[in-house]
């Protein structure tokens, strides 16, 4: 903590989730569809509500960093959907939106916490199987090393978390207290879960480009950063 920064760690790498989602728009604003080019934006708005609350810790930018987070995973499971789907999915995810938007806002504490981590998580397994299923396509097969890197970073950050949470007097007190750093878990949940969305993300977005007979590639920029062109 400083003087001008509640969680210091947490509030600078909340910045990996700005530059995940700036850098997807920017590589990738004339490849993919307008829908997953948000997709992109939306995982940059939750670092800023993130770098927002953990830079205050006050409640109002809790709901800036979180409910982003809603509308992202809504989303994306119209993303990973919509060729299966009618009409009525749109409206059935933005209900869901809607009561989660309410649930998360009007409780507060505890109830507050379990009502988005229920929300919010029964919805995410349910996307991540979803883009797993999408990776197993023999269609697929270029994007399938991204999913495989991008889950295993996603699985590994929620692992953190969970730590973190569960195990909060060990990590952050008694540590210290025998003289060992903090390892900083949530700050390296807030790296490892934006570096697993990108390519997630690029997963659905292959995917996507694929189903309208686009023919995307796999490009690798800098010898590390992943994208996905398109030849036609």
């Amino acid at each position: 903590m400083t003087p001008f920064v509640c969680e210091f760690f947490n509030t600078v790498s909340s910045l990996a989730m700005v530059a995940a989602g700036a850098l997807g728009v920017f590589l990738h604003r004339r490849v993919f569809d307008r829908w997953t080019l948000v997709a992109f934006g939306l995982l940059g708005l939750v670092g800023v509500g993130s770098v927002a609350f953990h830079g205050t810790l006050r409640f109002e930018f809790q709901m800036l960093d979180e409910l982003p987070m809603l509308f992202l995973v809504a989303l994306v499971a119209y993303l990973v959907l919509e060729p299966r789907f009618g009409p009525w999915l749109p409206t059935a995810l933005i209900t869901y939106a809607v009561f989660a938007t309410l649930s998360a806002t009007l409780n507060r504490g505890q109830i507050q916490f379990l009502a988005f981590q229920l929300s919010f998580g029964a919805l995410e397994l349910f996307c991540m199987l979803r883009v797993y299923q999408m990776s197993r396509s023999p269609e697929n097969a270029p994007v399938r090393p991204l999913f495989n890197l991008g889950a295993g970073m996603y699985f590994a950050a929620i692992a953190l978390w969970f730590v973190d949470l569960r195990f909060c007097d060990l990590v952050s007190l008694r540590l210290p207290a025998l003289g060992m750093s903090n390892p900083q878990l949530h700050a390296w949940w807030h790296v490892l879960v934006s570096c697993g969305f990108y390519l997630l993300l690029l997963v659905v977005g292959y995917d996507r480009l694929r189903r309208r007979h686009a023919e995307p590639v796999v490009k690798t920029l800098a010898s590390c950063i992943p994208s996905v062109a398109r030849l036609a």
